[in-house]
């Protein structure tokens, strides 16, 4: 009754990895009737404590079943993995192939379909399709045995880390109503912080005047719920809405381009690539996924370089397997907590927590326009990714350590001395939750 009951809420509060905008939320806009006094609380987020005692096996199998609801509507193209993950069908991953091995590796029926040089990770990828035929489960096998010395993975996809529990809900507001840009500029920052996530809608009000690179889609703007409440979190600016690194300059990588293919390691590889290229030195992942031997390389090759790169823990439960990028060495893991500093129901525990942030109780801004309540620990690293920003202007490896060192001794401590399992070093921004109620409250000066 429990699972079924998760279930139900899950169907309600986020969207599936499925359609057009795969591992993003993609409510439809939804324009709330008089809001109560207590803000812009969501139903479905109330409904978290009743969910408390649902178990991690039953929240990781709502996330898988995101999973393969993508794989039931994309057939053709998407597959599970061994595991049940999501990978796209036929497509492999190599590292760092020599001319010769690639030779024979076409010889023996596959195709290479393209090859990308990643001077960030000083590795290359080549994307190689299975002969006509063969399943992309034996297809690996046969890579393998081909060149026993390479290094050969799935293209598996990733998806966001919204909670399962609560997710956005939308309440948008007109160009009429929304926050205006007054004291723009104010605390405008030389830093810079790049996203990896969906399109985030830059016309938003909430990034007038803030500068925005975006890379991916062929330069074509395809917005998400998801990219653009992640983005506002980060560097938005729109009074009483503030983000943990506000007017700074965002690099925001698209990754899903409204595919469902989306999220596959090869796209976020290259969104590393090219935010190596532009020297953003802290990087925001709010995905999750399976380790991926291709994905595990570039990220520690990131790191080697000196980025900081923080990244959601993920929703699978307290006792739940770990989720990647997170999981990887070195990365900035990072759980959600509500607004009574309780660590989140759904959120994953374990070594690879090192900071807790806000991630419940709190707004973002919505797409096309608005702000919505979120929850999950994809809006949590943003937070943490924007205060590391400024202590972190270029890429340095000992730099990093002292720019993350230095934000472990502003946290306060929630559990166990030292690190935990739960809060990891502790609690960060603490002050940057916008709470739904400020944000009903503006409105109704507006």
């Amino acid at each position: 009754m429990a699972l079924r009951t998760a279930a139900r809420l899950f169907a309600l509060g986020c969207a599936a990895l499925t359609g057009s905008a795969p591992a993003q939320i993609n409510l439809p806009p939804v324009r709330l009737p008089q809001l109560p006094a207590t803000g812009l609380t969501s139903p479905i987020e109330q409904s978290a404590a009743g969910a408390a005692n649902l178990g991690s096996a039953a929240l990781t199998s709502l996330r898988r079943g995101t999973g393969q609801n993508l794989i039931r509507q994309n057939r053709q193209l998407i597959e599970a993995d061994p595991k049940g993950e999501p990978m796209l069908r036929g497509q492999l991953l190599a590292l760092d192939l020599s001319a010769e091995a690639l030779e024979r590796i076409v010889a023996a029926g596959f195709v290479r379909v393209s090859g990308q040089r990643l001077e960030a990770a000083d590795t290359s990828i080549d994307v190689l399709r299975a002969p006509h035929g063969m399943s992309t489960r034996r297809a690996l096998r046969e890579l393998r045995g081909l060149e026993p010395g390479a290094v050969f993975d799935y293209d598996h996809i990733y998806g966001d880390s919204v909670s399962a529990i609560g997710a956005a809900r939308s309440t948008p507001e007109t160009a009429d109503t929304a926050p205006a840009p007054d004291g723009r500029g104010e605390h405008r920052n030389n830093a810079r912080v790049g996203l990896i996530d969906g399109g985030v809608q830059v016309t938003h009000s909430v990034f007038h005047g803030i500068p925005i690179e975006v890379s991916g889609c062929a330069g074509k703007p395809l917005p998400s719920m998801h990219g653009t409440a992640v983005a506002s979190l980060l560097v938005g600016d729109a009074a009483p809405f503030r983000g943990a690194a506000p007017g700074a300059r965002l690099y925001a990588a698209d990754v899903y381009c409204g595919q469902p293919t989306g999220g596959a390691v090869d796209a976020i590889a290259a969104a590393f690539g090219w935010l190596h290229a532009n020297q953003v030195a802290v990087i925001n992942i709010s995905l999750v996924g399976p380790d991926n031997l291709i994905l595990r390389q570039v990220v520690k090759q990131m790191i080697a370089r000196g980025h900081i790169i923080v990244a959601a823990v993920g929703n699978d439960g307290p006792t739940a397997p770990p989720l990647y990028p997170a999981a990887y060495p070195d990365v900035v893991g990072v759980t959600a907590v509500d607004a009574h500093r309780r660590a989140l129901v759904e959120a994953e525990r374990g070594s690879q927590v090192e900071f807790a942030a806000p991630g419940a109780d709190m707004a973002a801004a919505s797409y096309p326009e608005g702000y919505s309540v979120v929850r999950g620990t994809s809006f949590a690293a943003p937070l943490v990714a924007g205060l590391l920003a400024p202590r972190l202007m270029a890429p340095d490896r000992e730099a990093a350590r002292v720019a993350i060192e230095s934000l472990a001794r502003e946290a306060i401590h929630l559990g166990a001395r030292g690190r935990d399992s739960t809060y990891g070093l502790g609690l960060v921004a603490q002050d940057l939750r916008v709470a739904p109620d400020i944000m009903q409250a503006h409105r109704e000066r507006q």
